[in-house]
């Protein structure tokens, strides 16, 4: 008999649409939202009123309200988790507002299993939506609905955990966002292999083809075509580099319509409720984890945060990488899972597959909610498949953050409640310096491209061995040459610090 406070999954729920599709509505975030947990209330097969048992309700902060002074460009609700919960008349005694990171709902899948492990919940609800596509069309064609929302009532805004993530002076020298600051990482990953930019460009490609085909099959894909490692890989027009080493085509598409949701209730109000078992999955276990900012790494392309946090979601479910029957490892880009590839020597070919719902680049990059489509991709497999195992690897940041969950129809025993744990942050971070410095040796660097120019970043230790970063002077053709050929890796620089204030190097 399973105990009645043990914490199961007992629905998910998606919902999607694509601009000029068939039956398209430009739903707002908070109808689209509504839907997705409409249907997870649908997928548990509940006989009892389970909306009106939610007593906790967490909206995942979208990617338009994730930083100081940025809002939703048609409005939003004065409490959004409460507009989400009003939309299946629930009236959770608890709502929350989450902070930023796609880790967030990975790591809350335990924070909520553990309250109700512990008698202080009895139904949790995570929820979150992305329409940026529509936002975007419906800009384009000059409409501006109105989708703000009087709700009132007060909600648990958990803020925007930005901490550890402002890297101040990369921002200064064109490394901006997500894209060029994930490309020096997979950089440094590029110059231990030694292998060119074609070559590695292509082991993107070999990457990320199978997960096209996921993608392609899935309903709810932004992106559903199959494509060629070949097609990943070459450098045209409609593929050209946003940030060497990346294509357009392998970077996570933003531009998505997408909402997901996950119920967690305790087990004996699943069987008040009249939830069949066979509905029910069992958490055995979450772990989450916080890197060092990637200028402090003392390895630029490493994640030790993420692999630890694996390692610990595998250890306290008692399991192996090997039995993980069904795996999602976060693809915003290439490296997340290379890095997890490279430490646990698991083939890009693996027949098992790294996604379940076709990666970030092709299913779509559902802001800081994408990891709810995973586990609820994961929930699907495992009922599917009784007594097998599926792990979904969340990410956050820059590779700032982590969170790893473990799913089985298998029973998990919480009596103990400790199967979520949050491990300690790294201590060994590289000094690092924001003072004028006339010389550097490149350990990485992208060339960041965008409509108003191109930035060659560098990211290398100053003449006392302190992180430092600046550009490369691409006026300079020799140290054009090396930075556009890819191979900057351990050249000398001698800096100079420009009117702005800009480090500029060139080859010594």
């Amino acid at each position: 008999m399973i105990a009645d406070n043990t914490p199961i999954i007992i629905g998910v729920g998606q919902a999607s649409e694509r601009v000029g599709e068939p039956n398209y509505e430009a739903l707002s975030y908070m109808d689209l939202g509504g839907r997705a947990l409409a249907a997870a209330i649908g997928n548990a097969g509940a006989t009892g009123d389970l909306a009106s048992e939610i007593d906790t309700l967490a909206a995942i902060r979208a990617f338009e309200m994730s930083r100081p002074g940025k809002e939703p460009p048609f409005g939003g609700p004065d409490n959004i988790p409460g507009a989400l919960a009003k939309r299946v008349n629930a009236q959770p005694a608890r709502l929350i507002l989450s902070p930023t990171g796609g880790q967030t709902n990975q790591q809350y899948v335990g924070e909520f299993a553990t309250d109700i492990a512990a008698g202080d919940s009895q139904c949790a609800v995570i929820v979150g939506s992305e329409v940026i596509s529509t936002a975007l069309a419906l800009a384009a064609k000059g409409e501006k609905p109105d989708w703000s929302e009087q709700i009132g009532g007060e909600f648990e805004d958990r803020g925007f955990g930005l901490d550890g993530m402002m890297e101040m002076q990369l921002f200064a020298h064109g490394a901006t966002g997500a894209i060029p600051l994930y490309a020096i990482a997979e950089n440094a990953r590029r110059a231990k292999l030694g292998k060119s930019l074609n070559e590695y460009r292509h082991d993107i490609g070999e990457l990320f083809e199978p997960f096209t085909k996921v993608a392609a099959a899935n309903p709810h894909s932004a992106a559903p075509v199959e494509r060629s490692a070949e097609e990943l890989a070459t450098v045209t027009d409609r593929n050209r580099i946003v940030a060497e080493p990346y294509t357009r085509m392998t970077v996570a598409r933003d531009q998505v319509n997408q909402a997901a949701a996950i119920i967690i209730a305790s087990a004996g109000l699943a069987r008040k409720l009249g939830v069949p078992e066979e509905r029910w999955v069992h958490i055995h276990s979450v772990t989450a984890a916080t890197e060092l900012m990637l200028s402090a790494r003392p390895d630029l392309s490493a994640n030790p945060a993420s692999i630890a946090s694996v390692e610990a979601a595998l250890d306290r479910s008692g399991k192996g990488i090997d039995d993980m029957q069904f795996l999602d490892f976060y693809s915003c880009f290439a490296i997340p899972v290379f890095n997890q590839c490279d430490h646990f020597g698991l083939a890009v070919d693996d027949p098992r597959g790294f996604t379940l719902t076709g990666g970030l680049p092709f299913f779509g990059g559902a802001g800081n909610n994408y990891s709810a489509h995973a586990i609820c991709e994961a929930v699907e497999r495992v009922r599917g498949n009784r007594g097998s195992y599926a792990l979904v690897g969340a990410n956050g940041g820059w590779m700032s953050k982590y969170a790893t969950g473990i799913y089985s129809t298998e029973p998990a025993d919480w009596s103990a409640n400790d199967r979520f744990e949050k491990l300690p942050m790294a201590d060994n971070g590289v000094p690092c310096s924001d003072a004028p410095f006339d010389s550097a040796t490149v350990e990485s660097y992208t060339i960041n491209y965008s409509k108003t120019g191109s930035d060659a970043v560098f990211i290398g230790r100053n003449s006392a061995g302190a992180r430092v970063c600046g550009n490369a002077d691409l006026a300079d053709e020799a140290t054009r040459t090396a930075f556009e050929g890819g191979e900057p890796f351990g050249a000398k620089l001698t800096v100079t610090q420009d009117e702005r204030g800009r480090n500029m190097g060139k080859l010594a």
